[in-house]
C-alpha cells in the first residue's frame, strides 16, 4: 500500500515525500511537496482548469471498505472524504469535523460534531453514515482487507468482531465503538489511547457511505461512476469499472468548500509502460506521468519538469509458508540472502531507490532526533556464500535436491525488469532452484495475495498513519494483512505490547518494535526486503499546486491550478 502513510510518532509532524530524505536531482522533493512545482503565481483566469495524467494500473475498486491498494486510496480520497483529511502541507485536518473533538480524560471517547455537507445525490452527510461505513468495514461477512487491520487494537470492539466472525461465532456489530448520537454528533471509542488519531480518522478506510444508496445498489455497488456517491471536492463523472483504462474526474459543485477549488477537471489514462508515457507527455499529450521506470529517469536529470523524492514505502518478497518448502527457516534465509539488492538498486532499478535490509523504512519516523533505524540498522544483507549453505541445508532437510516455486510479481515493464533480475539472481546462487513468473495487473495480485495464492510474491508497502506500527503490526499471526503464515508468539508479544501498555511510552514503543523486526528478519527470515523506493514523474511546469503524501492516497488534486505558458 501504500501507507501507509502517519503524523509521526506520536504527533511528531512528517516532513513529506512519501520519505523524509532529500533526493539528489532535479526538483528536491525532501521538502513539503505541494510546494516543489511552486505556488499559483501566474493569470489562472484565461486557462482551462483541466489536468490531464497516466497512471500505471486500473483501479480495483472504488469501495472504500474494500479498497487496499495507493490506486483506489488516491481516487477516492479525491472523491469522498472523511472526518479529517490531509491538507495541502500533509498535516491531518478537519474536514467534516467541525472543528476538533470533544476528547475524554482517558483519551478513549471522541465526539466530533459535523459540518454542513452532502452526498453527490443531495442527501446529507450523516453521524449514521459513518457508522454504517465502519460496521461494514468490520463486519467478516464484507471481507474487507483493510477494516480489521485500520480498526482492530485500535477502535473499541473491532478485534472482538474480527476474531468471532473467523471462528464461526456470533457478533453483534452494535459492539462497535462508534455511535451515532444525533445527525450531527459521532461518538467514537477507542481501545487504547492513540497518538495518531487524526491520522487514523483521515484515511479512506474510515470514510463515510451513504446506507440507503449502498443497499439500494446491492452488488453494483461502487462498479461503475453511475453506481458510486461523492461527497469530496470531485466526482466521477466517467469511470466503466476495474478494467477501465480511462476516467474522468470533474469539479464537485456540492463540495463544502468548492468555493476553494480551482481545478475542473482531471482525465486519466492508464499507461504501463514508461516509454510510452514520456512519448505522451513529450508531445503534450498529457501534464504529469506515473512513476518512471529505471532506465528514463537518469536522462532526465536536472530537468525541471521532473519531481524526484524518497518514499518511505519498501518493496519485497513475501514467502508464503503454506508451501512446504518456504516453511523451512534455511530456505528462506536462503532466498532472502540470495539476490544482489545493491546492484539492483543501482544498476536496474537506477532511480535513486536504495537497497533495504529492513522493513520499516530509514528517513521515516524519529524519535529525539535518532531514526528508527539506528538502532539494528541493516538485518538481512546479500551474502551468496551463506544463502547457498542456507540453501543446501534447506533441501537436505526437506529431502530433496530441487525446488520450483511460483514467483507472483506485477505487469509493468519496470516490474517484469526487477523479476527477472531477480529470478536469474536467485537462479544462480541458489542451485537447483526454478523460478516461474508469474505477471498479472495489480487487481489480479490483490486477489491472490488475499487468497494466499502464491508462493513468492513481489510486493510493497507504504505506510498509513504516521507510526512504525504501520510496518510492525502487518506481521502478528493472523493479521490482516500477514497474508503469507509468518507466526512468532514473541514477535506478537512485542508488537501486542507497543500497541497497548506501551502506546504512551515512546521509548518503549520504539524498543520493542525494533526488537520484533530484528526476529522477523535475522530470526525468522520471515520476509525478503529488497528496496525502499524513490519516486520519479514528470509534471508540466504550469500544474501547481499538486499535493504528493507519505500515507494513505499518492496525490491529491483539490489546490491544483493551471498556469498559462
Amino acid at each position: 500500500m501504500k501507507k501507509s502513510k502517519f503524523s509521526l510518532l506520536l504527533l511528531l509532524t512528517l516532513v513529506f515525500s512519501l520519505v523524509l530524505s532529500a533526493c539528489s536531482g532535479s526538483n528536491n522533493a525532501g521538502d513539503p511537496k505541494p510546494e516543489d512545482n511552486g505556488g499559483t503565481t501566474g493569470d489562472t483566469a484565461a486557462v482551462p482548469q483541466e489536468l490531464r495524467m497516466l497512471d500505471s494500473s486500473e483501479i480495483p475498486t472504488m469501495d472504500s471498505v474494500l479498497a487496499e491498494g495507493s490506486t483506489s486510496f488516491t481516487y477516492i480520497n479525491n472523491v469522498g472524504e472523511g472526518l479529517y483529511r490531509l491538507d495541502q502541507n500533509h498535516k491531518p485536518v478537519p474536514a467534516l469535523a467541525d472543528g476538533e473533538p470533544k476528547i475524554s480524560d482517558d483519551y478513549l471517547v471522541y465526539t466530533f460534531k459535523l459540518i454542513d455537507s452532502k452526498w453527490s445525490n443531495g442527501d446529507p452527510v450523516t453521524a449514521q453514515d459513518f457508522v454504517f461505513a465502519w460496521q461494514r468495514a468490520i463486519d467478516p461477512k464484507t471481507a474487507s482487507p483493510y477494516g480489521p487491520y485500520m480498526m482492530g487494537g485500535k477502535i473499541k470492539g473491532a478485534a472482538e468482531i474480527t476474531e468471532a466472525g473467523s471462528k464461526g461465532e456470533p457478533y453483534d456489530l452494535n459492539t462497535l465503538g462508534v455511535k451515532a448520537i444525533d445527525e450531527k454528533t459521532l461518538e467514537v471509542t477507542l481501545d487504547k489511547p492513540i497518538a495518531y488519531w487524526e491520522d487514523l480518522f483521515a484515511f479512506p478506510t474510515f470514510y463515510p457511505q451513504n446506507q440507503k444508496f449502498v443497499e439500494e445498489k446491492g452488488d453494483a455497488f461502487a462498479s461503475n461512476a453511475e453506481n458510486l456517491l461523492y461527497n469530496g471536492p470531485y466526482v466521477m463523472e466517467t469511470w466503466e469499472g476495474t478494467d477501465a483504462s480511462e476516467w474522468v474526474l470533474t469539479k464537485n459543485p456540492d463540495y463544502h468548500s468548492a468555493d476553494q477549488v480551482k481545478l475542473e477537471k482531471i482525465t486519466v489514462n492508464v499507461v504501463k509502460d514508461s516509454n510510452s508515457a514520456v512519448n505522451a507527455f513529450e508531445a503534450g499529450e498529457t501534464d504529469m506521468t506515473g512513476l518512471l521506470s529505471s532506465d528514463i529517469v537518469p536522462s532526465y536529470q536536472g530537468d525541471e519538469r521532473m519531481l524526484s523524492w524518497m518514499e518511505p514505502t519498501v518493496f519485497w518478497i513475501k514467502l508464503n509458508q503454506k508451501n512446504e518448502a518456504l516453511a523451512n527457516k534455511n530456505i528462506r534465509k536462503a532466498i532472502a540472502m540470495g539476490f544482489n539488492k545493491e546492484d539492483l538498486a543501482k544498476s536496474i532499478l537506477n532511480n535513486g531507490s536504495v537497497a533495504a535490509n529492513y522493513f520499516v523504512p530509514k528517513d521515516f519516523v524519529t524519535l529525539d532526533g535518532q531514526d528508527f533505524r539506528e538502532k539494528y540498522g541493516d538485518l538481512v544483507t546479500f551474502n551468496a556464500e551463506e544463502a547457498k549453505k542456507a540453501w543446501e541445508a534447506g533441501l537436505k532437510e526437506l529431502g530433496v535436491d530441487k525446488l520450483e516455486l511460483r514467483y507472483l510479481g506485477g505487469d509493468t515493464e519496470s516490474a517484469k525488469k526487477t523479476d527477472a533480475y531477480i529470478k536469474n539472481q536467485l537462479e544462480t546462487n541458489l542451485p537447483g532452484l526454478t523460478i516461474k513468473l508469474e505477471s498479472v495487473p495489480f487487481a489480479v495480485r490483490l486477489e491472490r495475495d488475499n487468497s494466499m495464492d502464491y508462493d513468492l510474491q513481489f510486493a510493497g508497502w507504504g505506510p498509513d498513519y504516521g507510526n512504525a506500527l504501520s510496518f510492525t503490526d502487518l506481521w502478528i499471526t493472523d493479521g490482516g494483512s500477514n497474508r503469507m503464515g509468518y507466526s512468532n508468539p514473541e514477535y506478537d508479544k512485542l508488537i501486542k505490547a507497543a500497541q497497548g501498555e506501551l502506546a504512551t511510552d515512546e521509548k518503549a514503543q520504539w524498543e520493542a518494535q525494533q526488537d520484533a523486526e530484528k526476529i522477523m528478519l535475522a530470526e525468522d527470515y520471515g520476509l525478503a526486503p529488497v528496496y525502499q523506493r524513490a519516486a520519479n514523474i514528470l509534471l508540466n511546469p504550469n500544474v501547481k499546486g499538486l499535493a504528493i503524501y507519505n500515507y494513505g492516497p499518492d496525490y491529491s488534486f483539490q489546490w491544483i491550478t493551471i498556469e498559462g505558458e
